[in-house]
């Protein structure tokens, strides 16, 4: 074949026309420089050049196809001119034309290979058009008329012109008769020609005849993406198309002239030919009938409105009368077949993501706009909407969305863009994220919703029957629709687990789509949905609150299941289980797996234990696929009932109780200020038949409001006087609603309480309700041994105690706060993590206000109330965190310092780091070279010194000193160990901490030069808070060092380990001195390339070691010899936010592993941009960076940030800050942040859905060490190397690259074999065992070896 225009086009430009310019890269590396070279390209070559996406290699695969499709016409065919109407004036109508014209023919010449060709426009090369962009498979995209077509759709033409419908003209139907039978047969879905419009309508160049013979694509590849049925396509075919003259309101003899379309969902009327959208559409579902009412014309009747069209003809008019009636009658025709769904199935009707009023230019009103899944649609008002008549729909797969001013934003589409203006800026942010979320989901990958909606029964919504679902339950085999899939996220992942049929595409694998294929809604409806009162069911127009209900009864309780005959019997449905899966019958496993078999239950066979055993030895793929998807799966069980039925199934507790309440209006964000007495109003209220309700006083009948019981889900006793009564408590709802009361008495106020926590309590937790809480509610939260599911429990906190009952009753033993080891918010499903050392608890939030108040409430409880010991956060054995810290600290860096306890440190760091410990401790880390010895020391000093009540407390502290004037040794001894007994724990368990820490330090008075006397010369006026006049406070200490073994009861045990930790102590200290060991090493995990067992490293990693030896050391060790163009860098990855950061080649490794979470790790491997990064430094002049880039800001965990979604700022990065400016003519900044305390990580994690794949996150901390994070994206791939770049050069001070690296790494000593290979840091372990060895040897690495 000759290269014509098309295959002479380079590859840069047509792959910028079919938005895929990131390729040309990979494409001109491997010479392919014009579209002609890349004729031979198929499905696996362009896997191998790098297009990873299916989505993308279709697209190129489909546009290749199109683009020789043109160049392949036989040269000089030509097509005919599109003959267009001569436009007739208004008042005039037209003479009927004799109704036996002929029609013209179709001209089909035929070709090569027994396909006919339509015939191209005379005069008309079709080679001189570039090559069209394809529309994305699985979008509908907008229809753009050239002037070489005259209408159409994108459609493969029929195999042959035999195929072509007979054109003959039965006479008019009479006004409300249907058609003869004959004619109501379905018609081919082609476009049947009409007044003006020629049959070249088909072009051949968009739409080639044999997809087959195009390299690396198949014919069911693109027909399959073609197909246009009413429930399944996606692009929807034009049935006929033609110029008409139309009747507006205005006038019924002012008639228009327009370009008519109909296709399988709308009748649309267009300006002209050319314009691709349309100036009012009116539904197919709509249409009730059609008929002629002479001189050419016809009537299209809706529900409400009429529409009058007139044709050229009686001929033509009766074409569209017949073919209208054909659609409206199939249309009618496959509703009972839609599993007794009762609604239209257009776009237009299915419930909308954001509706509202906007101003759109062009237009004088305002019109309502919708978004609807991938298309936007405009009527001209709500009404229109409710009617579906609109006047155009967009489709999001070509748009794009920009903001434009405060309250103005752009919807730009290649043939139009639409300037939107909404009331207020919130408005316009809340329309600009829908109308992104559209175009991301329009962009989805609909390959696999395709194949999956094959099966007719799953194309409509297995709960409520909405058509189209594209989200599915993968255990439970169902497809679903959005709404329902939101709903059933809250039945959690041990009832059903939910994935997207387009964005999740990892988890589609080919046997999970066969299984969605062979079992689908109808055999999951036959077993879940079996008995369906049609009171209960649902519908597309069902509101969430009726889902939740009905989707609870449904699966979580099994309420409509259909029962297996072996129901109850355990042990049968276990046999009866392992026989199943050994065969094809998907059902009988359903039934027996959802009415109580165990999917890992015993098989007797010791070859195949289990029943995914013995369907991997059937070869039953299916079963296996079935089984694992349900591997942790809970049966329904009827007790398992939501808090909103609780109220049908458990009998509460009727409890009456009235009064006078000061009441402020409900609230949906909680309290941050204190409400004054003007806000609250006086309300007479009742609680009665589980009903709270307030009148506008004690004689009204009619209440004001009302809260019912089984809808609390908190109860809060405010503390006396926080707001502008004595006595306040707050009542919290499932509807995020926030009630306010207030009283004068706090008698008055604790009986209300105890009445409305009695009649919302449920009976199993009624014990909590005697306590003096300050808060109480439900909560779901996993814990124990039932970490699968998260199970409801009842929480009552008290003080800095929180009690938890589960919902089988049993009362679990409280959680001590001050004492938790941990107290973080974790994951992107707000989880609160309380970890104790034997035990953790992890508690979801449901409902956003309801846990913001149980996070706050917690957090302040586990924090230090006080200025005495017991108000203090506390370790395990009672000894106050801030003690803990400062003893291990000191233990660690301190021991042989010069003068310990006895030098003072800097005044200013030691109040500093006094306030930080004592506002938590728990996330407070002392690291060496950040904190000096000497002001730890002092800070541990003052913290005795002012502490309340003091560490001999005042009742006992004169006791203890008088006992320093006994002679006798043992009488001293034993009056010391009497007093001991006396104090209160915390205060004894302390005491023991701080003594057995300064017999530590006596130890090593050698070198610190700080004996027993010289400690108790010290620590005597500071622990009984003296002014140091008494010598009696010091030999009190000095006694409590010198007799620390019999005063405390030391046994031997604890005494050899004593013993083992100060010689290991200075062995340390003598490796240190030699040479051989330098302080701070430890083990650590480092992987090569990618993190794999196999690829692992375990290194030791000393205080001085940078991130370029550590390179050189996991090279030398695989003997990997770097070559003159390797860029090897060291990369810390985080899992969790899917970025990484290469390390600067001068970065000290030890500081980032003590930061390191449980989610990063480090892995060596090349920096594959780093070379066009320097050449980009070498070039460019200046060190300042600007230019715009797509941003987005992290909302925290408690939902509570900015708005979401990506939005266009202009950006600025010199030498010490980087500036964010909302457009290019903005002088002040809207935030600046010093770039020295920035991380910049390659990456934004999929699940922000990210604009481009060129982007990078960012995260920020201040001196407060309070946190932001944010993401950023690139256009390109070079604008992401560049900003980088530019980032690295700006924190490094212009190096990015060693300028002569070095051929050998440096020597470094080798381990000290006298200690052995302890690894100070597990090598493997779970999550916890590594978090808490991190956090041991952050503090103290020799607790490591206490247990030698």
């Amino acid at each position: 074949m000759p290269q014509g225009h098309s295959g002479s086009l380079p590859v840069a430009a047509w792959l910028s026309a079919l938005h895929l310019d990131q390729y040309v890269e990979n494409f001109q590396q491997s010479d392919l420089w014009s579209v002609w070279d890349c004729r031979a390209l198929t499905d696996e070559r362009l896997t191998r050049l790098g297009v990873l996406l299916p989505g993308h290699r279709r697209r190129i695969l489909l546009g290749l196809q199109k683009a020789f499709a043109e160049a392949s016409l036989p040269a000089g065919t030509q097509q005919p001119p599109a003959s267009k109407p001569v436009p007739m004036k208004r008042h005039i109508f037209r003479v009927s034309a004799a109704t036996g014209q002929e029609q013209p023919e179709p001209r089909c010449p035929p070709v090569a290979g027994g396909t006919p060709l339509l015939e191209p426009e005379r005069g008309a090369s079709l080679t001189q058009l570039p090559p069209p962009i394809p529309p994305r498979v699985g979008c509908r995209p907008p229809l753009k008329f050239s002037s070489s077509l005259s209408g159409g759709s994108p459609e493969p033409p029929p195999a042959s012109c035999s195929h072509l419908p007979a054109l003959e003209e039965p006479s008019p139907p009479v006004l409300g008769e249907k058609p003869p039978a004959d004619t109501l047969n379905p018609l081919p879905r082609l476009l049947i020609p009409s007044g003006g419009s020629s049959w070249s309508d088909r072009d051949p160049s968009l739409h080639p005849s044999a997809p087959d013979t195009f390299p690396g694509s198949s014919s069911d590849t693109f027909s399959d993406s073609m197909e246009g049925t009413s429930a399944t396509a996606s692009l929807s075919p034009t049935i006929r198309a033609g110029w008409l003259d139309k009747n507006p309101p205005q006038g019924s003899y002012i008639y228009q002239k327009r370009w008519v379309k109909l296709d399988a969902d709308y009748l649309r009327y267009f300006d002209s030919e050319k314009d691709t959208y349309s100036k009012g559409l009116i539904p197919v579902s709509s249409i009730s009938r059609v008929s002629s009412i002479g001189d050419q014309k016809f009537e299209v009747v809706t529900n409400n409105r009429n529409f009058v069209f007139r044709a050229e003809n009686d001929a033509d008019r009766n074409q569209w009368i017949r073919t209208l009636q054909q659609i409206a009658e199939e249309r009618k025709s496959k509703a009972p077949e839609r599993t007794s769904m009762s609604f239209a199935t257009d776009s237009a009707t299915e419930p909308a993501d954001k509706s509202g009023f906007l101003e759109l230019r062009g237009f004088k009103h305002k019109l309502f706009v919708v978004v609807v899944g991938d298309k936007v649609f405009l009527y001209k008002n709500a009404e229109d909407y409710r009617l579906g008549i609109g006047i155009t729909y967009i489709e999001m797969n070509v748009g794009n969305v920009k903001e434009v001013d405060r309250r103005g934003f752009d919807l730009t589409t290649p043939y139009r863009i639409f300037s939107f203006s909404a009331d207020t800026e919130q408005e316009k942010e809340e329309w600009v994220e829908a109308m992104q979320q559209s175009i991301a989901e329009a962009l989805s990958n609909s390959e696999v919703a395709e194949r999956i909606w094959a099966a007719e029964s799953n194309r409509f919504c297995a709960d409520c029957g909405s058509p189209k679902p594209d989200w599915a339950s993968i255990n439970l085999c169902v497809v679903i629709c959005k709404r329902c899939a939101g709903e059933h996220r809250g039945l959690g992942p041990g009832i059903t687990k939910v994935r997207s049929l387009k964005m999740d595409r990892k988890v589609w694998t080919e046997e999970l789509i066969e299984l969605f294929q062979q079992f689908g809604n109808v055999t999951a409806n036959q077993f879940w949905a079996a008995n369906v009162p049609p009171s209960e069911a649902i519908s597309p127009t069902s509101s969430s609150q009726e889902r939740r209900r009905f989707l609870i009864a449904k699966y979580r309780e099994g309420k409509y299941r259909h029962y297996h005959p072996l129901f109850g019997n355990q042990e049968e449905l276990d046999r009866a289980l392992c026989a199943a899966v050994t065969t094809s019958d998907l059902a009988e496993t359903q039934a027996l797996l959802f009415c109580g078999a165990s999917v890992t239950c015993d098989t007797g066979d010791p070859q195949c234990p289990t029943p995914l055993a013995l369907a991997e030895r059937s070869g039953q793929r299916l079963q296996m696929e079935f089984l694992l998807h349900n591997k942790t799966s809970e049966p329904p069980r009827l007790e398992m009932v939501c808090s909103e039925e609780k109220h049908y199934s458990v009998h509460l507790p009727s409890i009456t109780h009235n009064g006078f309440l000061y009441k402020t209006p409900s609230m949906v964000k909680p309290i941050t200020e204190r409400k004054g007495p003007e806000e609250f109003s006086r309300r007479w209220c009742t609680l009665q038949d589980g009903v709270l309700s307030y009148y506008e006083n004690d004689r009204n009948t009619v209440p004001n409001g009302e809260i019912r019981v089984e809808e609390i889900v908190c109860l809060v006793n405010n503390p006396l006087h926080a707001h502008g009564f004595e006595s306040t408590f707050e009542v919290y709802t499932e509807a995020d609603r926030l009630y306010l009361f207030g009283l004068e008495s706090p008698d008055s106020a604790r009986e209300w309480l105890k009445s409305i926590a009695k009649s919302f309590v449920h009976p199993c937790a009624e014990e909590l309700v005697a306590l003096d809480f300050e808060r109480l509610g439900r909560l779901h939260y996993k814990g124990g041994l039932t970490l699968e599911r998260a199970q409801e429990g009842w929480f009552a906190l008290v003080g800095s105690t929180l009690h938890v009952c589960s919902e089988d009753g049993r009362r679990q033993e409280p959680l001590q706060l001050r004492k938790l080891q941990e107290l973080s918010i974790q994951g992107d499903h707000e989880v609160l993590v309380l970890v104790e050392r034997r035990r953790t608890l992890y508690i979801q939030g449901e409902r956003k206000l309801d846990f913001l108040g149980w996070v706050h409430a917690i957090q302040k409880a586990a924090g230090s109330a006080g200025d005495t010991l017991s108000e203090q956060q506390l370790t395990e054995s009672d000894v106050p965190l801030l003690v803990d810290r400062c003893i291990d600290y000191i233990t660690q860096c301190g021991l042989t310092s010069e003068g310990i306890y006895r030098k003072s440190g800097q005044n200013s760091k030691t109040t500093s780091l006094l306030e930080v410990l004592q506002r938590d401790a728990r996330r407070v880390c002392l690291k060496e070279g950040e904190h000096q010895v000497d002001d730890v020391a002092n800070t541990l000093k003052r913290f005795f010194r002012d502490l309340g009540d003091g560490l001999f407390t005042r009742r006992w502290a004169p006791d203890w000193l008088w006992a320093t004037a006994l002679e006798d040794e043992e009488a001293k001894i034993g009056k010391y160990r009497q007093l001991l007994a006396a104090l209160p724990p915390v205060n004894r368990a302390t005491l023991k901490a701080l003594i057995n820490h300064l017999f530590r330090v006596q130890c090593f008075s050698g070198e610190n030069q700080m004996n027993t006397h010289n400690l108790a010369i010290v620590f005597g006026p500071t622990l009984f808070q003296t002014d140091g006049k008494d010598y009696k406070a010091g030999r009190v200490v000095e006694d409590l060092i010198s007799h620390y073994v019999e005063i405390f009861n030391v046994n031997d045990q604890e005494m050899k380990k004593q013993q083992d930790e100060i010689t290991a102590i200075m062995k340390m200290r003598e490796a240190s001195s030699s040479g051989t060991q330098q302080a701070g090493d430890f083990i650590c995990t480092v992987y090569l390339e990618e993190k794999k067992t196999e690829t692992e490293q375990h290194v030791k990693i000393p205080a001085t070691m940078t991130a370029e030896e550590l390179t050189f050391e996991i090279l030398d060790r695989r003997k990997i010899v770097m070559k003159e163009k390797d860029y090897w860098s060291c990369f810390e990855v985080n899992e969790r936010e899917e970025a990484e950061r290469p390390l600067h080649y001068s970065e000290k490794v030890l500081p980032i592993l003590h930061c390191l979470g449980t989610d990063s790790y480090l892995v060596v491997k090349k920096q594959m941009s780093m070379e066009n990064m320097l050449i980009y430094l070498a070039s460019r002049v200046g060190d300042c960076k600007h230019g715009m880039m797509k941003f987005r800001e992290e909302r925290n965990l408690l939902g509570l940030g900015l708005s979401t979604g990506f939005h266009d700022r202009y950006f600025i990065l010199n030498h010490s800050w980087l500036r964010l400016y909302k457009e290019v003519r903005s002088h002040k900044p809207e935030k600046e942040w010093p770039v020295r305390n920035l991380k910049v990580y390659l990456g934004v994690k999929k699940k922000l859905r990210p604009p481009t794949c060129w982007g990078f996150t960012v995260f920020y901390e201040n001196e407060k060490h309070e946190k932001q994070q944010w993401y950023l994206c690139c256009d390109t791939q070079a604008d992401l190397r560049e900003w980088f770049a530019t980032f690295l050069q700006v924190q490094n001070g212009g190096a990015l690259w060693p300028s002569e690296r070095p051929k050998m790494r440096v020597a470094r000593p080798q381990q000290d074999a006298r200690l052995g290979n302890i690894s100070l840091i597990p090598l493997r372990g779970n999550e916890s065992e590594m978090r808490n060895s991190v956090a041991a040897f952050a503090t103290d690495p020799l607790t490591l070896l206490r247990n030698v």
